[in-house]
């Protein structure tokens, strides 16, 4: 080996150090930078040489500058990412959303339920007024729509965060694309794409903050993305992402999905913010307002099936639906699937009968008229079916054949229901809760929380309250008003058996739960990936002290090669004078 060759060797060492120099310095430099993976440089020795019987080294070179990074690490970390936006999501939604239901306020609507029914309790006792009723009545309704109005819009809020988290979800899938792309070209040509590399692995940490994914890195270094098995991300194609509702013709309730916009296949996005967002809407949200309208549709059910059969000292002369029947309808049995009327009605009328009692108050004779309400579903042959059972015109017919009594469908398909001059009319022990259901003489007007009301007629002239009901063929003065506060506790079938407030704070508690049990698994989840952040770090994170110790070692292995140049420098210069 010839000093030429040492100084060979030592050259190698010079480029060596001053490259580790750079990547410690360039790590220092980052130390502080969001999402910078610690670089090494890897080095080897170079191939020996044959020299007489000896294999001689040439030297040291940097065979590469990689990032150190443990993969499996920061795919959990990626997980634990997803998990806590969508445990954090669901915790601050379900605190909205209890927030807005307010209970053990004293402005809940625990609350006005109980005043409402405390209305009819004062007044049958003789406390209170039909004013006081309808006033708590409307407060009550009041209460119902703005409640679900502030439901609607938070789920409108949920709707507007996922429509924009699946939008810079979509701008994120470009970019890594483009990332990938740009990787593949820089290291087929031998480089070593560490700061793009990086940067894509940011980009993926605030995508799986929107979603759950799963990444495939192949040779060329794209690195593919996935969420379950579909593929969103190929190499340097983004397939895109879009947001799709749909409504249920039959429920006429809204669906979100999230698609691959490529082929619009549905992705099944469990985690992450949009995950969370999405669960949150379909459970909590819309849980809440289904049990809200729900709880209207029987308030209103209930309150008017008595209140129909209720009646005061003087009988009505006239009264009209709420409901309106299409002219096809009214030939068509109330039961049929396909009359439009009543089909998607929240409350349905039963197989039974009611009374139509009239008086001439001209002549003080009164009588009694039982009309059959037939809805049992079997035909007059004995075979299930429809056809034979009650249609409205037939219930119209029948009250229209009473003495003294007019029935009519007025300009809109209400039923108008009228007394000749001298004649009061009134409605009793309806079992079939078809008066109910149709509106006629109600309390309430609409079909769930968003439209429920107050009669207008009552609140016009609060004494059309009906407070008094026939009882065996005798008028009581308040049994309808007793009857109407014991819905209070009334086992109301819709509910599984609970009454109405109980079914509400039911409902309350398991919000609460949600609430509770969310906000537990979303510090536990916030633990979780804090401690996976921690284990990347102490891989893949920058030391101070480690760097420096590597700045020291190089500046020697530096200052050993320049020394080795020296001397070799020196021996040749002393070879070259004893020449």
């Amino acid at each position: 080996m010839s000093l030429t060759s040492a100084m060979y060797i030592a050259r190698s060492a010079l480029t060596t150090s001053q490259i580790g120099i750079q990547v410690a310095g360039q790590n220092l430099a980052n130390i502080a930078t969001p999402g910078y993976t610690r670089q090494l440089a890897s080095l080897s020795p170079i191939q020996s040489r044959q020299h007489g019987r000896f294999l001689i080294g040439q030297g040291v070179e940097v065979s590469g500058v990689r990032r150190q990074i443990n993969e499996a690490i920061q795919r959990r970390l990626w997980g634990g990412v997803s998990d806590e936006a969508a445990k954090t999501t669901r915790f601050n939604i379900t605190s909205q959303l209890e927030g807005l239901m307010n209970e053990l306020s004293g402005y809940d609507l625990s609350s006005e339920l109980s005043g409402f029914f405390n209305a009819w309790s004062e007044i049958a006792n003789l406390a209170g007024t039909p004013a006081g009723v309808v006033e708590q009545a409307d407060k009550l309704a009041g209460f119902i729509k703005s409640l679900r109005s502030d439901m609607g819009q938070l789920r409108r809020q949920i709707e507007d965060e996922i429509d924009a988290s699946v939008l810079r979800a979509d701008a994120v899938l470009d970019e890594i694309a483009s990332l990938n792309t740009e990787i593949q070209q820089f290291e087929g040509a031998g480089g070593t794409a560490s700061s793009l590399r990086d940067q894509r692995d940011m980009l993926i940490t605030e995508l799986s903050g929107f979603m759950d994914i799963t990444t495939v890195e192949d040779p060329q270094g794209n690195l593919d993305i996935l969420v379950g098995s579909t593929p969103i991300v190929l190499g340097g194609v983004s397939r895109g992402l879009d947001v799709r509702r749909v409504t249920d013709q039959d429920t006429g309730q809204v669906s979100v999905e999230v698609l691959v916009a490529a082929d619009r296949e549905p992705l099944d996005v469990r985690e992450g913010s949009i995950g969370g967002l999405l669960a949150s809407r379909n459970d909590s949200i819309d849980e809440t307002i289904d049990r809200l309208d729900k709880l209207s549709s029987q308030l209103i059910f209930h309150v008017n099936s008595l209140h129909a059969t209720g009646r005061n000292a003087s009988q009505l002369t006239q009264t009209l639906s709420n409901l309106r029947v299409g002219a096809t309808s009214r030939t068509q049995a109330i039961n049929d699937p396909n009359n439009e009327a009543f089909a998607d009605l929240p409350f349905q009328a039963s197989n039974g009968s009611f009374y139509v009692e009239w008086t001439n108050t001209q002549t003080g004779a009164t009588g009694r008229t039982q009309i059959e309400v037939d809805l049992d579903g079997i035909t007059d042959a004995g075979l299930p079916g429809t056809g034979d059972d009650t249609t409205p015109e037939e219930i119209r017919a029948a009250i229209d054949a009473i003495q003294g009594v007019n029935a009519s469908w007025d300009a809109e398909g209400k039923l108008s229901i009228t007394s000749d001059s001298g004649y009061e009319f009134s409605f009793a022990d309806d079992s079939s809760n078809i008066l109910g259901v149709m509106g006629v003489n109600s309390f309430f007007t609409g079909e769930d929380s968003a439209d429920i009301a107050v009669r207008q007629a009552l609140r016009d002239d609060p004494t059309k309250v009906m407070l008094g009901r026939s009882v065996n063929g005798n008028f009581v003065e308040n049994a309808n008003a007793l009857a109407l506060a014991d819905l209070r506790d009334y086992p109301v079938q819709a509910f599984g058996g609970l009454g109405f407030e109980k079914f509400w704070l039911n409902h309350v508690q398991h919000v609460g739960t949600q609430t509770s049990a969310a906000e537990s698994e979303a510090i536990s989840a916030g633990f979780i990936r804090e401690s996976l952040q921690a284990q990347r770090d102490s891989v893949s994170g920058v030391d101070a002290d480690e760097e420096s110790v590597n700045l020291i070692m190089y500046q020697q292995a530096y200052n050993g090669a320049a020394k080795l140049i020296q001397i070799a420098n020196e021996m040749l210069t002393q070879l070259q004078d004893l020449v």
